[in-house]
């Protein structure tokens, strides 16, 4: 198992790491909204913490030479399911063509009030 780490996406703010590499299969913890640069929630709403959680997978991936079209799985995490539509909108422009499996679920809370974490399995 191999242990990724980047400056171009947010530390982690926890005990744990921004993703693993385990044999042909990278597994990324969930990401939220925060710019890397700030250490903060990018300001706006659903649409930018989508697309910022997204850019910091992408940052990730590309830290250990994978990508977005490589993604095989994600998991979307709501604090509001009412803001799925806004969501899809942009994850759609990331995953036009790479169509990876997709579960959205809708919860409670996320940390620093997010309303959408992600987070993804992608192929070597």
């Amino acid at each position: 198992m191999e242990i990724i780490y980047t400056d171009k996406a947010p530390k982690p703010i926890g005990p744990y790491s921004q993703g693993v590499i385990a044999k042909n299969f990278i597994f990324l913890s969930g990401q939220i909204g925060i710019d890397p640069k700030t250490n903060e929630l990018v300001k706006g709403g659903i649409e930018e913490e989508t697309s910022q959680a997204i850019e910091n997978i992408r940052a990730i991936l590309e830290e250990v030479g994978s990508g977005l079209d490589k993604v095989v799985r994600v998991d979307v995490y709501l604090a509001d399911l009412k803001d799925f539509s806004l969501m899809n909108k942009v994850y759609e422009k990331y995953f036009s063509k790479n169509r990876p499996s997709r579960v959205t679920l809708g919860i409670s809370a996320l940390p620093k009030n997010a309303r959408v974490e992600i987070s993804v399995i992608a192929y070597k």
